[in-house]
């Protein structure tokens, strides 16, 4: 079976950052053929960057088994579903003046480095629905997580009408299709969150609808309790609050819960560009995580210190023998 892309990283691949990309996809999937599950964190905005159209397959394929992500990601994804046609891309981003960028905020086109996501058919196209969703299961008096009102969204086929993009390039809907269980620390960030916070505000909507934060990080902690016996690594896009929030959880574990016997985190690779920098979270190189009761000593460690949206479809590629 002919492996390209494969078979070129291993050949070109043997050095420095490169091989490092090498180094990590072989340890994931060495984790994978262990047993072990794999938790893969997404930060920035991966989803505007269209890595649903790889990342759906590996979900399909049960290469990632639990997912962090940032409230933006989560709704981006859908928002590319339904709205794609309408974006616009803006080569020349790194020329854009502040009147180039107010002109485009007054023609309803929000930027996320060279790709513009338009506030009429993307943001406003998803809330009425999404509203619906959350009075309704209010009035129910019931609640759930902001991914899971997502998925609710999703399969009831009420966007079905306005796809744009072919459905297997959605990870969201291949997440959908499994349940798939996600983490979104500070959902609240998000456009989703903030139209959700606009109606707790008016008084048409209780906050208590959505669960929280904590109750991500408790949701979190029964996950790595129960699948934690060969082991989840941990895959890491970009930095910030979709690693920092869920890597947490071994340490809150082992020092706050007194379970001494949970495992480390079995596996770490993190896709960043952040300067390496002690103290800064994103920046810190994946020996300082020992020191916080995180990583073991002989856990596979990796760093890739490149662009996410160069690096990360290479690695998923090579675990589905591409």
């Amino acid at each position: 079976m002919e492996k390209p892309i494969s078979q070129f990283i291993e050949k070109y691949y043997l050095h420095f950052n490169a091989a490092s990309v090498v180094d990590a996809a072989k340890g994931y999937e060495d984790q994978l053929n262990k047993g072990a599950k794999m938790m893969v964190t997404l930060a920035g905005a991966m989803s505007t960057a269209e890595l649903g159209k790889i990342f759906a397959e590996m979900i399909r394929q049960d290469k990632v088994q639990i997912i962090s992500c940032t409230g933006a990601n989560l709704e981006e994804d859908i928002m590319n579903l339904v709205a794609h046609s309408h974006y616009k891309r803006v080569p020349n981003y790194r020329d854009l003046t502040p009147q180039d960028e107010w002109d485009l905020l007054e023609k309803g086109l929000n930027r996320v480095t060279d790709t513009c996501i338009p506030e009429e058919e993307a943001f406003r196209r998803l809330q009425k629905h999404i509203v619906k969703i959350w009075k309704d299961a209010e009035a129910a008096g019931e609640r759930y997580f902001p991914h899971e009102y997502m998925y609710k969204m999703l399969l009831s086929g009420v966007l079905e009408e306005y796809y744009e993009i072919d459905l297997k390039d959605s990870w969201m809907y291949a997440a959908a299709e499994k349940n798939l269980p996600i983490v979104v620390p500070g959902w609240e960030d998000s456009t989703m969150g903030n139209i959700f916070a606009s109606y707790v505000m008016k008084g048409e909507l209780k906050a208590s609808t959505v669960k929280s934060g904590i109750e991500y990080m408790t949701y979190l902690a029964d996950y790595y309790v129960k699948h934690s016996g060969n082991g989840i690594g941990f895959f890491q896009i970009g930095g910030g609050i979709a690693g920092d929030f869920p890597i947490c959880v071994v340490p809150m574990l082992y020092q706050d819960m007194e379970m001494e016997d949970i495992p480390f985190w079995s596996y770490f690779c993190q896709i960043s560009d952040s300067t390496t920098s002690y103290g800064s979270y994103s920046g810190a190189v994946p020996n300082e995580k020992i020191t916080w009761g995180k990583l073991d000593i002989d856990t596979p460690k990796f760093i890739i210190e490149s662009d996410a949206t160069i690096v990360a479809p290479l690695i998923f590629a090579y675990l589905l023998g591409m």
